[in-house]
């Protein structure tokens, strides 16, 4: 080679480097316990602390006692199971996530929860890739859901679970809830046909399989409801006359009886009150 085409080939070297990209700065989860995922940006966006301890959410011990065993068997690296949380709406199961989280992170400050949209299914698995490599142990929560785009977001999903050649990522533990114990759309049949139905449905149910652990949370009856409404009450000093008769009323106005609700009530009747409650 010419030694005078070197300093040519030099400059074209420089210019190259300075026209590629800046390699991602690698994430900063000191600013928080919670953070929402922004997949466009693949940037993470820190919350404020949940601010309702998990002892204020009553009817659902059975489903707090199995949940916080298996996040705290992740939290300390033993084996355990990615969660679906389903049931009916309104009876605490994203409360319930967000809470047990809140307790459990405050034992062991590495642990970590990232909130994802339901619609950003699709970005799941390079998320999970950039996690992998984190010291800190993750949480990643979806809120309701269920595959309303068929069967792409489910394959996705089933992508981030079994990780590929590599695996599942040992320091992610995925928290789903949805309001469908298959996660699937109730319109499935009549927007894509039978075949094409049957065909997206067994892909769909075959993601409910990666879920190790199901915990339902069935409708509240009104004894419970009513455990709901006193143990509120009792929590931050409410006192009011025909207190059941009101919370009755609410609920019969609302057309359900939920753990939403009654807490809806509370919000309700402390501002009449006066007292002021956690968000």
């Amino acid at each position: 080679m010419n030694d005078a085409a070197l300093p040519l080939l030099a400059r074209i070297a420089d210019a190259l480097e300075r026209l590629a990209p800046a390699a991602p700065a690698a994430p900063d989860f000191g600013a928080g316990r919670l953070f929402r995922h922004e997949p466009k940006g693949d940037g993470f966006v820190p919350a404020p602390d949940y601010p309702m301890p998990l002892d204020l959410l009553i009817g659902v011990e059975r489903q707090k006692d199995r949940f916080v065993e298996n996040l705290r068997r992740f939290a300390v690296g033993l084996p355990c199971n990615h969660v679906l949380l389903w049931g009916v709406r309104g009876t605490g199961k994203s409360s319930l996530t967000k809470a047990a989280f809140m307790g459990m992170a405050a034992e062991y400050p590495a642990l970590k929860l990232i909130e994802v949209d339901r619609d950003e299914v699709a970005a799941l698995p390079p998320l999970f890739d950039v996690l992998r490599s984190c010291a800190e142990r993750f949480v990643v929560l979806c809120d309701d859901l269920s595959f309303e785009d068929g069967a792409a977001a489910a394959k996705a999903l089933k992508s981030a679970l079994e990780g590929g050649v590599a695996g599942p990522p040992e320091n992610v533990l995925f928290v789903a809830t949805s309001n469908r114990r298959h996660l699937m759309p109730r319109d499935h049949v009549e927007t894509q046909g039978a075949i094409a139905a049957a065909e997206n449905a067994e892909e769909e149910m075959s993601v409910s399989d990666r879920f190790g652990l199901w915990i339902g949370f069935p409708p509240m009856d009104q004894p419970t409801y009513l455990a709901a409404i006193h143990g509120y009450a009792e929590r931050f000093g409410l006192q009011v006359e025909n207190l059941e008769r009101r919370a009755l009323q609410w609920s019969q106005l609302r057309g359900a009886r939920s753990g939403r609700v009654a807490y809806q009530f509370i919000r309700d009747l402390a501002g009449e009150l006066g007292i002021n409650l956690p968000a």
